[in-house]
């Protein structure tokens, strides 16, 4: 459910209370009716009868546990839109994969799970290719060209960064950085993504592709012509274990940490919901 759905449900519920609360006051009101006594030539509280002032108080109770039980339902409803929750599964399966692809991953997964339930697992390679580019707007430095970096399996349709439709599936993840031209201004503020390639496409975890053959097979995921990405964020330090969160752009970024053959420790951070703003 999105922040302005979540919004308007918790602006119901909140009116409902206020209304409630008005009956409450109203009942109390009429069981402390007025009456004008003409011997004391005033207004004098006037004693309801038992069974009335009973029937009353039942009233005013049925109301106030009513207006209690709203409160905790909107408790409850903003707890469980606190934001997107990450938890550790178990090791890669998919049959449409190959025997050498699978043992190429940690064989722990991480499931991400977003307020309509889960959205996608993510699985790093145990040991990611390393390389060294010096190209202008490349934030992830040491990662070899084409590196695998992961497998991403979405549950339901979704979008890249692109803002192009992607079907249900798994998708290896290939490091690449976007050309510097016109095309792909203003797309990112880091040159650097990660290309998703169906996993029956993908059969060698130490294969190498130029750019134009990762764009080229990435059309498959996405049916159009143009590749399938996910951007890459930059991230200063890796985390003790993978984390999810909003950004301030409202993209679901994970963060986690990854190892090279040299057994070095990188960080890294995907963007793996939300789109460009163009």
């Amino acid at each position: 459910m999105d922040d302005s759905r979540q919004a308007q449900r918790v602006r119901r519920h909140l009116r409902k209370i206020s209304f409630l609360s008005g009956l409450r006051d109203l009942a109390s009101l009429r069981e402390t009716n007025l009456q004008y006594s003409k011997d004391e030539g005033r207004f004098r509280a006037k004693t309801p009868s038992s069974a009335k002032a009973q029937n009353l108080r039942t009233m005013t109770r049925k109301l106030s546990l009513f207006s209690l039980s709203s409160i905790a339902l909107i408790a409850a409803t903003v707890a469980h839109a606190a934001g997107p929750k990450i938890e550790q599964i178990g090791a890669y399966a998919d049959s449409a994969a190959s025997d050498a692809l699978k043992k190429s991953l940690d064989v722990k997964g991480w499931r991400v799970s977003l307020d309509d339930g889960a959205y996608c697992d993510l699985w790093f390679g145990s040991s990611v290719v390393t390389g060294k580019t010096d190209q202008s707007g490349a934030v992830y430095t040491s990662l070899g060209e084409s590196a695998l970096v992961g497998v991403i399996t979405f549950a339901k349709a979704t979008t890249d960064f692109r803002g192009q439709s992607v079907k249900p599936g798994s998708y290896t993840l290939r490091y690449a950085l976007h050309p510097a031209d016109g095309n792909h201004m203003g797309i990112s503020r880091i040159r650097d993504f990660l290309v998703m390639l169906p996993v029956a496409m993908d059969p060698n975890p130490d294969a190498k592709f130029k750019f134009e053959e990762l764009a080229k097979m990435s059309t498959k995921v996405t049916g159009t012509n143009h590749p399938g990405v996910l951007s890459l964020v930059q991230l200063d330090s890796a985390p003790a274990a993978p984390k999810v969160a909003a950004d301030e752009s409202n993209h679901i970024v994970i963060s986690a940490a990854i190892k090279s053959q040299s057994g070095a420790v990188m960080p890294i951070a995907i963007v793996i919901k939300g789109h460009a703003e163009q």
